[in-house]
């Protein structure tokens, strides 16, 4: 059973989010919030296996608590619901350590979504994907090995240091006292974040930033 919380701050999505959840055999919400400020409180108080996050919200919005989720110890994979496909906070919500985001006019495909963040996938709703893969492609490449892995969240940068001593994700979950998913999560993000194509890529770019130091 997949354990889902839900950060919105319309009701009536928030209940029909919830609805459309609660008839998935395999998925169980176990939480909801009104707004982002009570993100990492719900995570830490329910801990679900995906958070779903609205983007635009008062007070704290989604791209701010995505970060403080997922600056955490036990972070989820988080789940964005967006309103627009052309919505350019999606890229940001993204670099802020979200797995990947869903339109809200597409209910029918948050539950596949759910599915693939909790295995440690990556889901980019189809009607907006090359919008954001354009919008990467057209990013300037980080600076130096240093630069691209201070955006990382220590527990990331945790992973990218196992996984330069040659660790599989087993033995990374086994290393970490978590679930392989959540470091495939963890994995997912480093590539985003640092813009590195592959786990080999990863590893060199562990020891050319100092990271990693060979003794």
């Amino acid at each position: 059973m997949i354990r889902v919380a839900i950060v919105e701050d319309d009701p009536l999505i928030r209940a029909g989010v919830a609805a459309v959840l609660g008839a998935q055999p395999d998925l169980e919400v176990v939480g909801q919030a009104a707004d982002g400020d009570a993100a990492v409180a719900l995570v830490d108080g329910c801990r679900p296996h995906v958070l779903v996050m609205d983007i635009r919200m008062p007070r704290l919005d989604g791209i701010a608590a995505t970060r403080a989720v997922c600056s955490g110890e036990l972070a989820p994979p988080v789940l964005m619901l967006t309103t627009f496909d052309g919505d350019p906070d999606v890229l940001e919500a993204l670099r802020a350590g979200a797995s990947g985001y869903v339109l809200k006019r597409n209910p029918d495909d948050l539950a596949p979504a759910i599915r693939h963040v909790a295995a440690g996938d990556v889901w980019l709703d189809p009607a907006v994907a090359g919008h954001v893969l354009s919008a990467l492609a057209a990013l300037p490449t980080p600076g130096t090995p240093g630069t691209a892995v201070a955006g990382l969240t220590p527990r990331e940068r945790e992973v990218l240091a196992l996984l330069a001593e040659g660790l599989s994700n087993a033995e990374m979950a086994q290393r970490l006292f978590v679930g392989v998913g959540t470091v495939k999560t963890h994995m997912s993000r480093i590539l985003f974040k640092t813009g590195c194509r592959d786990r080999a890529q990863a590893t060199a770019l562990a020891f050319t930033s100092g990271l990693v130091v060979v003794r």
